[in-house]
């Protein structure tokens, strides 16, 4: 007789806001980042006290962190309800406008991509994050006249992964710049033990092991991964999420147990065939790999660094000895 499906809260279909599902919405619910939140705790108790609008927050880290999720929980904390805009989609200064003399009192300005921000758009935020005041030129030449704006209350947060290429400017404007690291593998199976019981599903101790350990350290990685062992699982007629679910949807995935995907190891193994390993330029790098440089810097860099993989040098980008290890590839002697 065959086995059951495996038992999920919505059965036949996948909610399409799955990650609005999974998205913690108080505080308790949020795990890691331990000195980020009691640093906001601060900042939100304090302003909540002198009933005032809370700083300008900037917050910096790779994506799939919790950057966004951070933004809704200090507006749930504060009462308010949250604006969400994005530095590429702030094409124009009415852009900007429009939505900054839509807010109302106590709301948060959330602006995602932050260092994408057109300079001259930024020019008129400065006013607005000091002084509440939105200057707006009116007309052109000689009959032109400047308009000023009384804004409400309310605090920006703004998101990037390339905290480097904001202007020093903007930076200097937020009370206080919060950096979220990767999280611990302890962290990132208690984040898959909270996402399997909202999807409903069965795991174990070892695959839950498994995928935390290929999740790179982040959230929204461990959460694809889970959900993907589920439906192979599904597939499979399991009643539970097991080992050889776990491993057989990483291999499927081409994801390895150090969470390196085919793309990172495409970077590694590139410099390594071509460049002897490095060091090598990032244009040159990204040249080889047909690969936008921002996407080698923001996606790939950053965790393969943590790893130990790579370093970044003066004179260009190095693969390291514990990569080679990992690959297991002999070579660079001199290193290893």
């Amino acid at each position: 007789m065959p086995k059951e499906p495996l038992k999920t809260d919505n059965p036949g279909k996948e909610d399409p806001n799955i990650d609005l599902t999974l998205r913690p919405v108080v505080w308790d619910e949020y795990i890691g980042q331990e000195k980020i939140k009691d640093h906001l705790k601060v900042i939100l108790g304090a302003a909540k006290k002198r009933n005032e609008a809370a700083d300008h927050l900037l917050f910096s880290g790779p994506a799939g962190l919790g950057k966004t999720t951070l933004a809704y929980l200090v507006a749930r904390d504060l009462g308010g309800t949250v604006k969400t805009t994005s530095g590429p989609a702030l094409e124009k200064v009415g852009d900007l406008a429009a939505v900054l003399t839509n807010l109302n009192p106590g709301e948060i300005l959330f602006i995602d991509e932050a260092h994408r921000i057109n300079p001259m758009i930024e020019e008129v935020l400065y006013p607005a994050m000091e002084a509440r005041k939105l200057h707006l030129v009116v007309g052109k030449g000689p009959s032109a006249r400047t308009l000023t704006l009384d804004l409400p209350p309310f605090t920006l947060i703004a998101a990037t992964t390339r905290e480097n290429l904001l202007s020093q400017p903007l930076r200097s404007r937020f009370g206080a710049t919060l950096r979220l690291g990767y999280y611990t593998i302890d962290d990132i199976k208690r984040i898959l033990e909270r996402s399997a019981g909202i999807l409903g599903v069965k795991t174990n101790e070892a695959a839950m092991d498994i995928l935390a350990r290929a999740s790179r350290g982040t959230p929204r990685v461990a959460n694809r991964l889970l959900r993907r062992a589920r439906d192979f699982a599904e597939m499979h007629d399991k009643e539970v999420i097991d080992e050889a679910a776990a491993q057989n949807t990483l291999a499927m995935l081409e994801v390895d147990e150090a969470g390196l995907e085919p793309q990172d190891r495409r970077l590694l193994m590139t410099m390594i065939e071509k460049f002897k390993g490095g060091p090598v330029g990032i244009n040159t790098l990204a040249a080889a790999l047909s690969e936008e440089r921002g996407v080698i810097e923001d996606i790939y860099e950053p965790y393969l660094m943590t790893l130990g993989f790579l370093q970044r040098s003066p004179s260009g980008r190095i693969v390291l000895p514990a990569a080679y290890r990992h690959l297991k590839i002999k070579g660079r002697d001199d290193l290893l």
